[in-house]
């Protein structure tokens, strides 16, 4: 962006500036410096004057302005910083859809991926095609415009058609230019894709600064990224150190509003003119490849490097590099045919476990939680993993004091791999579990194992947290779905004795919840309000929602297709249970002995009294579906993220079709939906290759 002549320039007008204050007559040269420091700092990462001093200079400008604001220009560096306090987001629609990408995971896939880019473009094993590699950024992305040279808008992602206005966040942002010479080349309107992301040192700071005020810190650099985007504050958004890459130029016209793109015959030309206009971007020469197998090799040495690597990635983007082949690949609704991501595995890491705590569920299961040194892996601290059960325990050999092996499966999941015996030191303590329940302090209840199961369980709470678990489960978007009455929110009022039951949650004083500190009437009354909504909820949520051992999502809707009201059950026998396809023996045992005892009859009874549906309702019916629906006889799966419909939706809408739902990728699934992200259900479907792999958008078609 700045040629050699020109940086120095520039460092000597800082210098002459700096000991001389600049003039009204010198504004525009002061704001070419700044804009040439902020390159320095947030493109090159390689600033070359202090913090301080760019202040004085920023200070200079910004009271130059004060003093003659008919001079101030939108694209000024000082522009950037907006006071006003943005309460909403609006939704708007992207220039051009942001669709997802394809995963790969080995060696193997990306070999396939270039078969099917020779097949969908005609080419011949020994034709030539080159490929861009790219850090898959784990961030939010994003998209920005600019028209007539000047930035005009920044949006999330959102749905991929739509996301939300987040322009006011973004001009605060020194690696986005606020002025880029588009018009140069031609282009009068272009739309940017990029990722925004925080620095790892920058997120250890933040979080380290964090602690410091008594803050909770934050999980990892991806979370604080996107939701940095969104702060209300815009400041805010520069403050916690977010930071944007681009990688695409998805859409550019002139001004007749002629495509301009179809002149860029290469994704390496486009990344060339972002880089030259001054964006935020990997060094575009390092990342082309002549062929797969360079590709092969070089996602390999990244993923080497990952940790070293100043920014979170979770594996690498390769395109094909020719414009005229990827028009010849095209498109599907999900993702570009001629682009794939390319996977990094789980990764490992080494601590010690130091301790073991016991946490107690909504049925009683008491479950072993290993304390370890917190260890960063793949972005964020692990310091708790859960032990599952006595029997995970005893197949890993696990002691306290054992230095063990973790990851986070597809990132997401810490779990212990195995135990290291060799570096054990002889001063390491056997694990024993409890016999007694660890939480009741006034009675000594004696633990219990079903029969075929692992768990041990608190068969008699009289300590009240096996309560205080199904109440938090009770709220939750799987069962009732009380929207914004989170966990802390049943902890706290549970503690305050204001819930002691399930039923409570349904009598609440909200204007004793306004007067507590960090609540209000506005949020008081929005809890009010979802509590509302709650209570009109089908009779299925209801019966999913009470806890009962076994008793699953698809058990209660069965069942909730064959009563009028909830109290019927009180007078079922196992007979009339098992006269359902599906239910079985344990499932009937456990719903008869929760209706049996009177203390959970009256506490329903109580719900009712307080407004709680408790009677079948149309949803609760059974679907009718018409002999000749598309899906009949079929059994389809949902996986990844969908962004027309939510999970239960889709589900409903694919049992009006005709199709089984099922859980599990197996050789009796017949169609797979993959949304967005979608992971290893997706690869075992393609491995199986009896599955047929539908998009969001083909699977709507449907409907129509």
């Amino acid at each position: 962006m700045f040629q050699k002549e020109s940086e120095s320039k520039y460092y000597k007008l800082s210098k002459a500036f700096l000991k001389s204050n600049a003039t009204v007559l010198d504004i525009n040269d002061l704001r070419e410096i700044l804009r040439y420091h902020e390159w320095r700092y947030s493109i090159k990462n390689d600033p070359v004057i202090s913090d301080f001093e760019y202040d004085q200079l920023y200070k200079q400008l910004g009271a130059i302005e004060s003093q003659h604001p008919h001079l101030i220009k939108s694209d000024s560096p000082t522009q950037r910083v907006s006071s006003d306090l943005t309460e909403d987001f609006p939704s708007v629609t992207h220039l051009t859809p942001m669709l997802s990408l394809d995963n790969s995971y080995n060696a193997e896939d990306l070999r396939k991926f270039d078969d099917t880019i020779r097949k969908l473009a005609g080419l011949e094993a020994s034709d030539s095609i080159k490929y861009c590699l790219e850090p898959k950024f784990d961030g939010g992305s994003v998209a920005i415009v600019y028209e007539d040279d000047g930035l005009l808008r920044a949006a999330t992602r959102g749905n991929g058609s739509k996301g939300e206005d987040i322009t006011l966040n973004v001009k605060t942002l020194s690696s986005v230019p606020l002025h880029a010479s588009f018009s140069s080349v031609g282009i009068k309107t272009a739309e940017l894709r990029g990722e925004a992301v925080i620095r790892k040192d920058i997120f250890d700071q933040l979080n380290k600064k964090r602690e410091k005020e008594g803050l909770s810190v934050f999980a990892n650099p991806r979370n604080s990224a996107a939701g940095g985007l969104r702060m209300k504050k815009p400041t805010d958004t520069r403050d916690r150190g977010v930071e944007i890459f681009l990688y695409q130029l998805g859409y550019a016209v002139d001004n007749e509003g002629a495509d301009v793109l179809s002149n860029i015959n290469t994704h390496q030309q486009q990344i060339e003119l972002l880089e030259k206009l001054g964006f935020k971007l990997e060094d575009p020469s390092e990342l082309l490849c002549s062929d797969i197998e360079e590709v092969v090799k070089k996602v390999v040495e990244w993923e080497s490097k990952r940790d070293a690597y100043p920014y979170e990635i979770d594996g690498m983007v390769i395109k094909v590099d020719s414009r005229a082949i990827q028009e010849k690949c095209g498109y599907t609704q999900h993702h570009p045919k001629w682009a794939i991501a390319y996977k990094f595995k789980a990764k490992q890491a080494t601590t010690t476990l130091l301790n073991v705590a016991y946490q107690v569920g909504k049925i009683g299961s008491i479950t072993p939680v290993a304390k370890v040194t917190p260890t960063q892996l793949a972005g964020v601290t692990v310091s708790s993993i859960s032990l599952h059960n006595e029997e995970f325990i005893t197949s890993k050999d696990l002691r306290i004091g054992d230095k063990i092996v973790i990851e986070r499966a597809g990132d997401v999941i810490p779990y212990i791999v195995k135990s290291l015996p060799d570096l054990r030191t002889g001063e390491e303590v056997e694990i024993k579990f409890p016999e007694i329940c660890p939480f009741d302090e006034h009675e000594q209840v004696k633990l219990i194992q079903a029969d075929g199961e692992a768990a041990w369980r608190c068969p008699h709470c009289t300590c009240g947290k096996q309560g205080l678990q199904q109440m938090i489960f009770h709220v939750s978007k799987d069962a009732m779905d009380i929207d914004g009455f989170g966990k802390s929110y049943v902890e706290r009022f549970h503690e305050l004795g204001w819930v002691k039951d399930i039923s409570d949650i349904y009598n609440l004083d909200y204007d004793a919840i306004s007067q507590l500190e960090g609540f209000g009437s506005k949020s008081s009354d929005k809890l009010k309000k979802s509590i509302g909504i709650a209570k009109n909820n089908p009779l299925s949520r209801l019966l999913y929602s009470l806890c009962i051992h076994h008793f699953g999502k698809k058990a209660s809707k069965l069942i909730a297709q064959e009563i009028t009201d909830v109290y019927q059950l009180a007078d079922w026998s196992e007979e009339d249970f098992l006269a359902i396809k599906d239910i079985g023996p344990v499932v009937a045992k456990n719903v008869i002995s929760y209706f049996s005892k009177e203390e959970n009859v009256e506490m329903i009874k109580r719900m009712e009294v307080h407004g709680v549906n408790v009677k079948q309702t149309e949803e609760d019916k059974p679907i009718e579906v018409a002999q000749d629906a598309p899906l009949v006889g079929k059994t389809i799966l949902f996986t990844g993220s969908l962004q027309e419909m939510t999970r239960s939706e889709a589900k409903k809408l694919a049992a009006s079709l005709g199709a089984k739902n099922i859980s599990a990728v197996s050789s009796n699934l017949n169609i797979l939906v993959a949304g967005e992200k979608a992971g290893s259900k997706l690869k075992k479907a393609q491995e199986l290759g009896t599955v047929e792999i539908m998009s969001e958008a083909e699977f709507l078609a449907l409907t129509t």
